[in-house]
């Protein structure tokens, strides 16, 4: 028994570490409520396309006659009438082209807002890297400015160093300390908010990478494919199209309507001829009728408003489609700028760094000589610390950058 809950242990462990940002992306996507409510609406979309391609339904009427009416076969008794109205050739399908269009855009709306979800998930998950990675930093510090501590404790009583030292080193290992804890607190509602967007327990574990690498961005011609794939862009492209429809819709509606239709009268037989009286030959004969209807659409307002609305809409999609395209290719030329300035502070804080290591050795060994200089190995210890700290935000910064050009470009689309 405990051999098999050591198993299940480890393969449950295997499990987590195998989760990855695109393992949380899939669970996003089948599970983020506001997500499926719009492919909800999608579907729901696709649903008016077989209703406004349908026929109009067909009518019946029955008619029975209190007072029998007379004829030369016959009283009739009962009328059945049957007629079907179509509209004008072609106007059902101009209706559903447009119905099947604005279905499609919703689509690439959900397909939008997938894409969008995966960079919000970026912009918590990549965070939590960097809140665990700075823990880390000042776990790190804390330990180093305890032995600090302790070496400055040690000379102070042996005379070779003085108190101020050991309470210089005491103000910043406090400090140290409470950096931690506010880390430590901030993590609590990224987490939540991660899996809220998961759309499942706030207390669900999350497994964040071990590292970031600084991976390169070829943005090339990267641009040019706002145009070419962004949902939103292609989405408004299809309703300038369903406007087209529309319009084409609403001419044909203009026009008349059709409609067949048969009429059957039940006729019974004649019992009011005198005797004698020669019987008709279609005595009692039913009568079939069939009809011919055509609408008059006279009243010419409304045709031509609903032309006009379709016109409108177009130029409304158009102008919209300029939008979103002038406002991703603004958002593109920031995040690009953003890339590149994370990319060189990364550099920059690599090189600083390992310069101040070269100083903070030279200090290290004069303080361990002479006592002196104590002040400086703890400035020049605590800037290592920034600059490392400030590489893990800046690596941060150029991942969730990385993440929107992503969005921008369409990268998952």
């Amino acid at each position: 028994m405990k051999q098999v809950i050591i198993v299940f242990f480890i393969l449950f462990a295997t499990g987590l570490k195998a989760q990855t940002l695109d393992d949380y992306f899939k669970i996003a996507a089948e599970n983020n409520p506001g997500l499926l409510a719009q492919h909800r609406e999608f579907e729901a979309a696709l649903q008016q396309v077989t209703q406004i391609k349908s026929l109009p339904d067909p009518s019946l009427s029955v008619s029975a006659f209190g007072q029998m009416v007379e004829t030369r076969v016959g009283p009739q008794q009962a009328r059945f009438s049957l007629s079907q109205m179509f509209p004008w050739f072609g106007t059902l399908k101009a209706q559903g082209d447009a119905a099947s269009l604005i279905a499609e855009s919703k689509y690439q709306d959900y397909l939008d807002s997938r894409n969008k979800l995966y960079y919000e998930l970026s912009k918590v998950y990549y965070p939590l890297y960097e809140i665990r990675e700075l823990s880390k930093l000042e776990e790190r510090n804390v330990e180093i400015l305890e032995s600090f501590k302790t070496v400055s404790n040690s000379k102070f009583k042996n005379g070779n160093g003085t108190l101020v030292d050991v309470l210089r080193v005491d103000i910043i290992l406090k400090e140290a300390k409470t950096k931690l804890g506010i880390l430590r607190k901030k993590e609590k509602p990224l987490l939540e908010s991660f899996n809220a967007l998961l759309n499942r327990n706030e207390k669900d574990p999350i497994i964040i990478v071990d590292s970031l690498t600084l991976e390169p961005v070829d943005i090339g011609s990267l641009r040019d494919t706002i145009n070419a794939v962004h949902p939103l862009v292609y989405a408004e492209e299809l309703r300038v199209k369903a406007g087209e429809a529309s319009e084409q819709a609403a001419l044909k509606k203009g026009l008349p309507n059709l409609g067949i239709g048969l009429d059957y009268i039940m006729v019974g037989n004649r019992t009011d001829l005198p005797a004698g009286a020669v019987v008709p030959a279609d005595n009692g004969k039913d009568a079939i009728m069939p009809m011919v209807t055509v609408s008059l659409p006279i009243f010419r307002g409304k045709y031509k408003a609903a032309v006009k609305e379709a016109q409108l809409m177009q130029e409304s999609y158009a102008y919209r489609k300029m939008e979103v395209i002038n406002t991703l290719q603004a958002e593109y030329e920031q995040v690009i700028y953003e890339i590149s300035e994370q990319s060189d502070l990364i550099n920059l804080y690599e090189e600083q760094r390992n310069e101040s290591e070269q100083i903070l050795n030279l200090l290290l060994s004069s303080y361990g000589n002479s006592g002196k200089d104590f002040e400086e190995v703890l400035r020049m210890q605590q800037q290592i610390l920034n600059f490392d700290k400030s590489k893990v935000s800046a690596l941060t910064q150029y991942t969730i950058a990385k993440a929107k050009l992503e969005y921008i470009t369409a990268k998952r689309f």
